[in-house]
């Protein structure tokens, strides 16, 4: 807390004032981070909801989506909740909701709009977009996350990896 006051150019006391416990302060910056999946959630929706070619905008979103999950800030971050997970479930269950989750509901919500539109065959959109992120993340991420390297993959190689999730997702769907 010491050193979070220095940092912020305020008394140690000032930091207890606007947080309790060190508890509080990880939970509160932690929570923090979920507001820049924000422009990520406008993009499925943006992307999808008007689109004329599925295959190229599916394509650009997974690009798009792996490099987010790619990014060496958040896998730490996805890290950092995972390890406090038994001590603080609340922490994890709301990082995941408002962060994770919202980009899937997005997601789901826009598969049933293509499927309404012919443009997919799905009969369970949150269980098609689950399928959808969970080839995306597979490799990449579990690697990085397992062994601390997230700077193993170049950018073409996880260009690859979207590609490939893309058109087995569609081979599966369409």
């Amino acid at each position: 807390m010491e050193e979070i006051a220095t940092t912020a150019g305020v008394s140690k006391q000032t930091v207890y004032s606007h947080f309790s416990d060190k508890e509080q302060l990880f939970f509160e910056i932690v929570l923090a981070t979920t507001g820049e999946i924000d422009e990520l959630v406008r993009l499925v929706a943006s992307t999808l909801d008007s689109t004329a070619d599925l295959e190229k905008d599916l394509r650009r979103l997974a690009r798009i989506f792996i490099a987010a999950l790619m990014d060496p800030k958040l896998l730490r971050l996805r890290r950092l909740v995972i390890a406090n997970a038994d001590r603080f479930p609340e922490l994890g269950t709301a990082w995941y909701s408002q962060g994770f989750e919202r980009v899937l509901s997005t997601l789901a919500s826009s598969f049933a709009q293509l499927a309404k539109r012919k443009l997919l065959r799905i009969s369970d959109p949150v269980l098609a977009a689950d399928h959808f992120v969970g080839m995306l993340l597979w490799i990449p991420v579990n690697r990085a996350m397992f062994t601390g390297n997230h700077a193993e993959y170049t950018a073409r190689q996880l260009e690859r990896y979207a590609d490939a999730a893309v058109s087995a997702f569609l081979t599966g769907h369409s």
